[in-house]
């Protein structure tokens, strides 16, 4: 199965469109729900209406399907950075969707910084366990309806952006070896070029 990296192109148009709220984010990373009372603050409003939670997991496959055409993607540490640094700086904080197919009005990114600490990253403070080099952000909720009929319904549970990329590169089909099943050779082959680009870059 193939295994295609997309990057950015600083000086073209691609990029982060905007971040979705979703049920089943690709990326398989559940958000937190920050309510008031797990904060040390004092609090105007009874619910602060954050949500929290990985935008983007670097060198996790993500599996794509076109058709019959089945592959995975994925983005380097590298990709990752330059993505949230881009989506800020062209002012796209405001843009999302619901499910990828509705734009909404309300949402915003509040918050963006990327894991450099797996013992000190505010992230851990919130029950995450992420790689370092995730991009992990907040999401104000000013929208009555996404709040009351979807978060708290807890029929979206994460974050999954929506842009485009250019493919760097596709793995080259290699020969089968027998002693090993189809799911461990695809295992070993995302194992493989995620080490071989960690190693070119």
């Amino acid at each position: 199965m193939r295994i295609v990296e997309l990057i950015l192109d600083e000086e073209s148009e691609l990029g982060i469109e905007a971040i979705s709220v979703v049920e089943n984010p690709a990326i398989e990373e559940d958000f937190v729900a920050l309510k008031s009372q797990e904060f040390k603050l004092a609090e105007i409003d009874g619910e602060r209406r954050i949500l929290m939670g990985a935008l983007l997991i670097p060198n996790k496959p993500i599996y794509r399907r076109n058709g019959e055409d089945e592959y995975y993607i994925y983005f380097s540490k590298d990709t990752v950075l330059k993505a949230s640094q881009m989506y800020l700086m062209n002012s796209k904080q405001n843009n999302s969707t619901l499910e990828h197919q509705y734009e909404l009005e309300g949402l915003s990114l509040v918050e963006s910084w990327i894991v450099e600490d797996k013992v000190h990253d505010k992230s851990v403070k919130y029950g995450m366990d992420l790689p370092l080099g995730s991009w992990v952000g907040s999401v104000k909720v000013n929208n009555d309806k996404i709040w009351k009929e979807f978060v708290q319904t807890k029929k979206i549970r994460g974050f999954s952006i929506e842009g485009y990329f250019a493919d760097k590169m596709e793995r080259p089909k290699e020969p089968i070896d027998e002693g090993l099943s189809k799911e461990d050779l695809m295992v070993q082959e995302i194992i493989n070029i995620i080490k071989e680009s960690e190693n070119n870059g």
